[in-house]
């Protein structure tokens, strides 16, 4: 197995398309994504509902179906061309190398066996120990993320625990095979206020302790600002923001992004203000708008919104945005209506 050279990016996405193809039609959820994680980090992939925030995630496990999903552009993880292996090869690596935390741990394990074999099954299928040794390492795990009385647990069916104990039991099967780089999509979005802290907490525990490169997918600002090092917001299959996160939450550069952070519970002071929204809807993404897909929701928009997709702007050396309005003749005349 190939190992990338010393300095780079541990996992690497490069103008990344994912196209689901029904009958005559053909949909782009995922439009030119780059994006590199480095070992030890984590990236908060930011964005509401069919953004493309999860397909990102599949694709880079190839999970997405073959028959209706076409990926172009580069995936690379950990040096190996991931749209390049064969079954037997992804079979080693998912779970080994990279491994998925989803959204909803109910239906992420199989209902008629026990937690603790199918996390024992993961362990001998891929380090090519005894079952008793998986098993040692299951109660290891679920010791580890603090589930109750884990011997226990251990020979529980899924539906026997709780939504949180589930969710503790999911990032146990995550962690079973030592990967490298960990993919959660939502992992908090079933969970009440209080078990979403504790896990979120958690993560970010294990992450620091295993060393762990991760990807880490919501819609919540809060969430991001709690768990990430950077964070990338994605709208209509891009990227139209992705920076440090106390860049992008401090001196917010595309009014999407604004608009996420203006539509907070906790940015309202004054007892019963209403909060702020964004106008509209997510766009239809087999009808998207000419231009900047989030124009016909935007305040701001300008004519030249609409000629073309805008390209990546340095607002600083680590803080780039997609957005017309930080073109240096948008910022002028803006700054002169300001002035007047």
């Amino acid at each position: 197995m190939s190992t990338p050279p010393a300095g780079a990016p541990l996992v690497s996405v490069n103008d990344l398309t994912v196209d689901f193809v029904g009958g005559a039609k053909s949909v782009r959820a995922v439009a030119g994504v780059d994006l590199s994680l480095g070992a030890g980090e984590v990236v908060a992939l930011l964005g509401e509902s069919g953004s493309g925030k999860s397909v990102t995630l599949r694709a880079l496990m190839r999970l997405l179906p073959e028959k209706r999903a076409r990926i172009g552009g580069s995936l690379v993880v950990d040096g190996r061309d991931v749209t390049a292996l064969s079954r037997r090869e992804l079979a080693r690596f998912r779970g080994g190398t990279v491994a998925m935390i989803f959204q909803e741990p109910g239906l992420a394990f199989d209902p008629v066996y026990r937690v603790g074999d199918q996390i024992a099954e993961a362990v001998v299928r891929h380090e090519g120990v005894s079952h008793k040794a998986g098993r040692a390492r299951a109660l290891e795990l679920f010791e580890r993320v603090r589930i109750p009385s884990p011997e226990r647990r251990l020979d529980n069916f899924p539906h026997e625990m709780s939504g949180g104990m589930r969710q503790r039991a999911m990032i146990a099967l995550a962690l079973a095979c030592r990967p490298k780089v960990l993919l959660a999509d939502e992992p908090t979005t079933a969970l009440d206020a209080t078990v979403q802290i504790q896990i979120l907490l958690l993560l970010r525990e294990l992450q620091r302790e295993f060393g762990l490169a991760v990807i880490f997918v919501t819609h919540d600002i809060g969430v991001a600002t709690e768990v990430a090092d950077r964070i990338a917001v994605m709208y209509a299959g891009r990227i139209v923001e992705r920076g440090a996160c106390r860049d992008v939450i401090r001196a917010p550069a595309h009014p999407y992004t604004r608009g996420l952070l203006a539509s907070r519970a906790d940015h309202v002071f004054t007892k019963g203000a209403r909060l702020e929204t964004i106008p509209g809807a997510p766009p239809d993404l087999t009808a998207l708008p000419p231009g900047c897909a989030f124009a016909p929701r935007c305040a701001q928009a300008l004519p030249a919104c609409t000629e073309g997709v805008p390209e990546e702007i340095e607002t600083t050396a680590t803080h780039v945005a997609r957005c017309v309005l930080l073109r240096p003749q948008a910022r002028a005349a803006t700054d002169a209506t300001a002035a007047a």
